[in-house]
């Protein structure tokens, strides 16, 4: 039986984010993960600056990896019709292949013990956890932080609602050679999804989309999805077909879940995406896996030095995740609806496009402020 104050389970954006800065106050962290580092990952690779100054505090050198900086959005339709909006805050863009493995680097830096393996149980009794992996080691820790993402077989161990439902969301994603501004983020609307293009390190260009399988399964293979649906739009398809993939397959994921998730379960606090996730058209869901990191790591610091009982500490953490992103995620939720009904997108997009001001409502209410 190994020690520790902390086990993190799952080291992805939240976990390494969390395991860091626990780490740099002190507590002694184990974060399991089952993946070996660098990894490619799919992910829209947009992160708002309202975390960059939490990032810079933590010493982590997102600079050195020369990410790009983002002003400007665009977004357009299916139908030709298209605008651009300034960005209020902006944001930077970075692989995860990059991003995670330089948090991994200082997560080793700050004294995070990272093993590569999968939890198997996750047992609560005399207010301590017992965490077995996969191989049969077994931590006792004090707190335990669920990172382990979208969607996994923890979820169904900790019996979460969510896990019991079908989805019919999957994401496809890979690097491409081409041309694109540095300085901007497109949204691009096809039948039944969106796709995002956004300029990473290294000028390369990350195009990343959500469909229904409803929809995907029409087709033989992504390839002949992306020329018959895709294509339709035509600024995606000029990207398209101006751009050499970098990957030898495209990255996939399917039953993304935006249903509504616990923020604590089984006495797990959960962060990132096994909290909550936003729909990806709200551009927002990295910066709020970083933010709830911080979150958990102020609430459980204060825990460990007896400021908290973990009865407050459970009802804290939940109302302050409720606080930040409960009314984001609604927004996600509810995009993700309109987008399941073709007709109803073409009304809410048109309006959109004719009223520039509702995209920038869209924007205030899916984004915070900057935090430190």
């Amino acid at each position: 039986m190994v020690n520790t104050e902390i086990v993190i389970i799952g080291g992805g954006l939240a976990g390494l984010t969390a395991g860091i800065h626990l780490s740099q106050n002190g507590i002694s962290v184990t974060i399991v993960e089952k993946n070996e580092y660098p990894k490619h990952k799919v992910c829209g690779e947009y992160i708002s600056n309202e975390v960059k100054p939490y990032l810079e505090s933590l010493g982590i050198p997102i600079q050195n990896a020369h990410p790009t900086s983002i002003t400007q959005l665009e977004f357009a339709t299916l139908y030709g019709t298209s605008l651009h909006q300034k960005l209020p805050l902006g944001g930077f863009g970075i692989s995860r292949y990059t991003l995670d493995y330089i948090l991994y680097q200082k997560a080793i830096e700050s004294g995070c013990n990272i093993i590569k393996s999968t939890v198997e149980t996750c047992i609560f009794e005399e207010d301590q956890f017992i965490v077995t992996t996969q191989n049969q080691e077994k931590y006792l820790a004090k707190i335990v932080l669920g990172a382990f993402g979208k969607r996994a077989n923890l979820d169904y161990y900790f019996h979460r609602s969510f896990i019991q439902k079908q989805s019919p969301w999957l994401a496809v994603k890979n690097h491409y050679n081409g041309d694109f501004p540095e300085d901007v983020v497109g949204l691009y609307h096809f039948k039944g999804g969106y796709c995002g293009v956004s300029k990473v390190e290294n000028n390369q260009i990350n195009i990343c989309y959500i469909t229904t399988y409803k929809d995907f399964k029409r087709y033989k293979n992504i390839a002949d999805f992306q020329k018959a649906v895709l294509f339709k739009n035509q600024k995606l398809k000029q990207i398209l077909e101006n751009s050499s993939p970098i990957f030898d397959k495209p990255l996939t994921i399917s039953q993304i879940s935006f249903e509504k998730k616990e923020p604590v379960s089984d006495h797990v606090l959960m962060i990132g995406d096994t909290a909550g996730l936003i729909h990806p058209l709200c551009g927002n869901g990295m910066a709020m896996a970083i933010h709830s990191a911080k979150i958990a790591s102020e609430l459980s610091i204060d825990f460990l030095q007896n400021k908290k009982s973990r009865a407050t500490l459970e009802q804290i953490y939940t109302e302050t995740w409720n606080t930040n992103f409960k009314a984001r995620l609604r927004m996600g939720r509810n995009l993700s609806a309109i987008l399941e009904q073709p007709m109803l997108t073409l009304i809410v997009l048109q309006v959109i496009v004719f009223f520039p001001f509702i995209i920038k409502q869209i924007i205030k209410r899916t984004h915070g402020t900057p935090i430190s």
